[in-house]
């Protein structure tokens, strides 16, 4: 009989022994946990501080984890290859990603010659962050098929990469008056959720003009590029949402792209079906998703970090800057102009007192480890930032500092 019971008895005392090591080990788990997630606690709050002080002493990235990762759609039309040539390599850090589109007006030959263009760069082509848009979408000025286009680079850019932090759009006419090291050096310093959207819900005469019309857009339906044409009836203004308008320009920060993109909010899509029928749908459909949904009022820095000269009074298009607009575009501190001509000679002055950059290879920065013209790729993670980071840090200063940003500007 003794025999019988030793057995079983061996078995629940080694039973009895492995509950007592694993409920100590769960709850000395546990009791980390718990530590840690009042630590996050405490950390996420240091995060948001004051954002008076978020710019008092701008900190020198040290490490991959500070410095941000950009997103850009660089997008052109007919006749504008080389001005989107010109400017992608004037924008280019191996550090970001970079989408680039012609639209289906561009012949096909300087569509293929844009892809083969990147293809054959062999900075492009190592590092791997330059994506041309093959399947070119038609696009037209003022019409829906703009914003469809911008949430179609948002949605590759999602795809390619999870690393960066805010998406920006530019055409083949805009122009960077700062170096990639300068902005990603500012932009360290900036919490990520931020977005910049100049906004407003002041429509004046787009009330009549631009909300109560009903229009139709060739370009999501047609292979030819046509205007925009007009319908009857016409329709009131919704009482579901509230209108805002705006630039057509803008930084966006990932989590408000993937808000707009992955779609766990309806809204983002009604607004999308509202605006198929709008005018000038680029100025407002963004500005009203956002300014629509709480979780993001906060975040909107009402600016569009572009400097564009319009005539007075304001006509449909800003006029072409030149050298007279220059003291004005310096001054203003901002990262981004339009528009320009291309080979204007005011581009020239950009490249040579701005950006330091002799319009071969690359804009100089941290990351060349072969030299200006950048030649070779080094450590993305270099930065030399120069006099623009700090012009471009007092416009920071300025506009998230400023009234706008600290109440609801969304009114």
């Amino acid at each position: 009989m003794e025999k019988k019971w030793k057995f079983p008895l061996m078995a629940s005392i080694l039973l009895c022994l492995f509950l007592l090591v694993t409920t100590f080990n769960m709850s000395h788990f546990s009791s980390i946990h718990t530590i840690n997630k009042i630590t996050s606690i405490f950390a996420s709050q240091t995060i948001t501080i004051s954002i008076n002080h978020v710019f008092s002493s701008p900190p020198t990235p040290t490490n991959n984890s500070t410095i941000p990762c950009l997103a850009y759609l660089v997008s052109g039309s007919k006749g504008e290859l080389d001005q989107l040539w010109r400017t992608l390599r004037a924008l280019y850090h191996p550090r970001n990603q970079y989408i680039v589109h012609l639209d289906l007006e561009s012949p096909a030959e300087e569509r293929l010659k844009l892809a083969s263009n990147v293809a054959d760069d062999p900075i492009f082509a190592k590092v791997g962050n330059v994506h041309v848009i093959s399947k070119a979408n038609m696009v037209t000025y003022r019409g829906p098929s703009m914003v469809a286009n911008t949430l179609h680079a948002c949605a590759i850019l999602l795809k390619k990469s999870k690393e960066w932090d805010w998406f920006i759009n530019l055409s083949a006419s805009d122009y960077p008056l700062v170096t990639q090291d300068d902005m990603l050096y500012t932009f360290s310093s900036l919490p990520r959720n931020l977005n910049f959207v100049e906004h407003t819900s002041n429509l004046e005469w787009k009330e009549a003009e631009r909300g109560k019309p009903l229009i139709i857009d060739p370009g999501l339906y047609s292979s030819k590029k046509s205007d925009i044409f007009w319908v009857n009836p016409r329709r009131e203004l919704p009482t579901a949402f509230k209108l805002f308008t705006g630039s057509a320009w803008m930084v966006l920060s990932r989590e408000f792209t993937e808000f707009c993109i992955w779609g766990w909010d309806n809204l983002p899509r009604t607004l999308l079906m509202y605006y198929t029928n709008f005018v000038s749908s680029p100025e407002g459909y963004f500005q009203t998703v956002i300014c629509n949904t709480p979780e993001f009022i906060s975040t909107i820095v009402n600016h569009d970090l572009h400097y564009i000269a319009w005539d007075v009074p304001p006509k449909q298009h800003p006029h072409n800057l030149s050298a007279d607009d220059r003291p004005k575009m310096i001054n203003a501190n901002v990262p981004f102009a339009r528009k320009f001509k291309h080979k204007d000679a005011l581009l020239d002055r950009i490249d040579a007192e701005l950006l330091g950059w002799s319009n071969e290879g690359f804009v100089p920065g941290g990351w060349c480890s072969g030299g200006p013209p950048c030649s070779e790729v080094g450590d993305p993670s270099l930065l030399k930032p120069g006099p623009g980071a700090e012009r471009l840090r007092k416009l920071m200063n300025k506009i998230v500092r400023s009234k706008a940003f600290k109440k609801n500007q969304c009114k």
